[in-house]
């Protein structure tokens, strides 16, 4: 019973950091395939930022306006 109350502790503070998003305030320079960015952009409308999703070499990454809710996201502190 101990062990089954830990692994649900531990995986509580493992889950935790992944549910939110992190918002970039530039795009960054390398993203792997498939891979997605949210970006911080003048490009969008108010409310809304700028996904970039990663492509395999010789395509060009895909790029679209969607609207997060506040707690989906967070601003980052740092710019890659």
């Amino acid at each position: 019973m101990r062990i089954l109350a830990s692994v649900v502790v531990i995986s509580c503070f493992v889950a935790l950091p992944c549910s939110a998003q992190t918002i970039l305030k530039s795009e960054p320079l390398m993203l792997a395939p498939y891979e997605v960015a949210f970006v911080k952009d003048a490009s969008c409308a108010l409310g809304k930022v700028l996904k970039v999703t990663g492509a395999i070499r010789g395509l060009h990454r895909r790029k679209a306006c969607v609207s997060l809710a506040g707690e989906q996201a967070s601003l980052a502190a740092a710019t890659p």
